[in-house]
């Protein structure tokens, strides 16, 4: 993790703990609970949607089959939902319901999960969604994809998980056709995701990809699956003073937690239109080229690091890739 100031005569601000909060949107209620016995008013993308009864409750079956239009997830967006930063809570269960021809061999893991931030038309979201059919999966991989992050559709999960392995996924213990607790905690540019009851996060993301600070809340799912969802409960806070657009130019003091201990770093950035480059000096070299993408304040770098040998087996030249918001003169940023 890195956390990165610039130099220079703007005041330094921390992310994260400042005192300054605007208010609840007007007009929004602080609290939003949606009913279990009424689809009526969703707005369905890609899926359908009707009341059933499952494992003892009223819940919203929603389903999305293969003939439902391009892609492969559908949606229903809660009606009057416009979420900054706050806590979304519900009751998911998941029940597989391949579609005929599938062979007998082959087994969804599924999916199912919570859209947040989201567009009208869904062309863009923030996502956190179960796999509750890896959990105790006999191949520890499977088991690392219980819960997962997606940022559509620009961070896609092979996105991801290429360029940031095991970063925005992670084991939880879920089960099928079983009734989980998830809780959604949203602040500023992070997201928590929690579920049944534990006070420890299951996944933890730091730096959200998403272009849009605030937007709809959707109930998502998957296509050869029955999703069901109840006790669905929105609380808004007040938002942190977070905003698009800012410049990645300038000199940037860097602070990097790393298995090699901390490193102290000097970040010079020229920006030419989305396009940056610079030189990294300090721990990880001197004098290093690097280059990257600025896109509305979000930034790409990438350059070769001069690793230290703490063991026989480490040290030596190897890419470094940041990825992060720049926010005011403050960021704080992914590395692989």
């Amino acid at each position: 993790m890195l956390r990165i100031a610039q130099t220079g005569r703007r005041a330094l601000r921390e992310l994260g703990i400042l005192l300054v909060c605007f208010g609840v949107i007007q007009g929004q209620p602080k609290v939003q609970v949606f009913s279990s016995d009424n689809v009526a008013d969703l707005a369905l993308l890609k899926a359908k949607a009707d009341v059933v009864e499952y494992k003892g409750r009223k819940a919203i079956r929603l389903i999305k089959e293969m003939g439902m239009g391009m892609g492969t997830d559908g949606l229903a967006m809660l009606p009057g939902t416009d979420f900054q930063d706050g806590t979304i809570e519900m009751d998911i269960a998941l029940k597989l319901a391949p579609p005929p021809g599938m062979p007998p061999n082959f087994k969804l893991p599924g999916f199912v999960g919570v859209a947040f931030r989201a567009r009208s038309d869904a062309s863009r979201y923030e996502l956190f969604y179960l796999r509750p059919g890896n959990s105790n999966s006999d191949d520890q991989g499977h088991r690392s994809h219980s819960v997962q992050y997606t940022s559509e559709p620009d961070y896609p999960w092979p996105k991801l998980r290429r360029a940031w392995p095991w970063l925005y996924e992670a084991h939880a213990d879920l089960a099928l056709e079983t009734w989980t607790k998830v809780k959604v905690e949203v602040k500023g540019r992070s997201a928590r995701l929690y579920v049944n009851g534990s006070p420890l996060a299951s996944l933890v993301v730091d730096g959200l990809k998403g272009r849009d600070l605030r937007g709809g809340v959707g109930l998502w799912t998957f296509p050869g699956q029955e999703a069901y969802f109840s006790n669905i409960r929105i609380a808004h806070s007040a938002p942190l003073p977070v905003k698009n657009g800012s410049d990645a130019a300038g000199a940037w003091q860097v602070t990097m937690a790393s298995e090699m201990g901390p490193f102290q770093s000097t970040l010079h950035l020229e920006r030419d239109g989305g396009n940056l480059k610079g030189t990294w000096t300090g721990g990880l070299g001197t004098a290093r080229p690097v280059s990257g993408t600025w896109h509305d304040g979000y930034v790409e770098l990438t350059f070769q690091a001069e690793w230290p040998a703490g063991r026989p087996d480490n040290g030596g030249v190897a890419p470094a890739r940041l990825a992060g918001w720049i926010d005011g003169d403050r960021t704080q940023a992914v590395v692989s």
